[in-house]
């Protein structure tokens, strides 16, 4: 399968936050999905709209339709974590919004490309707390992938997502070891050739130090919260965020130039 237009929308994680930085440049999921694409069409383009920050309404406002006019024949939504994030925040009228998404894009003949959300439990306790609003919006996103015939990565209940490997400190956004895994999930989902299921399956283990099983985790969830949680606590007390005066890194199509990502993917 081949495509001509790919356009990503999102978050932060579409953005690719934690795969680089700022200054030597982001990569992300999406970029290494498009240079998957490239392989199969040298003349693929690719635009990627997502925003840190964003929200599914703020998705629909300011990403939507300026995707829509791309006429891409492949789009890519990764959104919602801000909204369950928020866990007071309503979630209904964001869902309805998330599927006008789907519906919109699955319309025009496209194949729209999503994503469920993990259940992290297991290595994030805190995430207890939002597990229910996980839920729900995992509940949507299957019955919408369904619905539209999206082309499903199910992350939740996958082995590797409790490595802790594939996570950044924050462990909110993946590592890059992380969104090479997500864009191999990805390929699955597309059906591309060579693609597999080997993404979801457990890491490879490495020796290290395991401290005392309950001071160690009480040590490094202690360690998270001060330098992790309480800046982002900071932040939305002031109504600041870190997506404030950021605009898509790539907001235009543009032809997709293959780097050394690529040849993880050769055949």
């Amino acid at each position: 399968m081949g495509f001509d237009r790919f356009v990503a929308l999102g978050d932060s994680q579409t953005e690719g936050l934690w795969d680089g930085d700022d200054e030597t440049g982001l990569a992300g999921w999406a970029d290494r999905l498009a240079q998957r694409l490239a392989l199969d069409n040298p003349d693929i383009r690719y635009a990627n709209l997502a925003m840190r920050a964003q929200r599914i309404c703020d998705v629909y406002d300011r990403q939507f339709r300026p995707a829509l006019a791309m006429a891409p024949d492949l789009v890519g939504i990764c959104v919602g974590m801000n909204d369950v994030l928020g866990l007071r925040g309503e979630l209904a009228g964001p869902l309805d919004l998330m599927e006008l998404t789907y519906r919109r894009f699955a319309q025009t003949g496209a194949v729209v490309l999503t994503t469920t959300f993990p259940d992290l439990r297991p290595i994030f306790p805190a995430s207890r707390l939002m597990y229910a609003r996980i839920e729900r919006v995992n509940e949507r996103i299957r019955l919408c992938a369904r619905r539209y015939d999206l082309a499903l990565v199910d992350l939740y209940a996958a082995p590797s997502m409790v490595d802790l490997r594939m996570w950044s400190p924050d462990r909110v956004h993946g590592s890059s070891l992380g969104h090479e895994m997500f864009a191999r999930a990805a390929a699955e989902a597309l059906g591309l050739d060579g693609a597999d299921h080997s993404w979801a399956q457990p890491l490879a283990s490495v020796p290290t130090p395991m401290p005392a099983a309950v001071v160690g985790v009480l040590r490094r969830e202690a360690s998270w919260a001060a330098s992790e949680l309480r800046p982002w606590v900071v932040r939305r007390l002031r109504g600041k965020s870190t997506g404030d005066g950021r605009v898509a890194r790539r907001p235009e199509l543009a032809p997709v130039v293959l780097d050394s990502t690529s040849s993880q993917y050769q055949r």
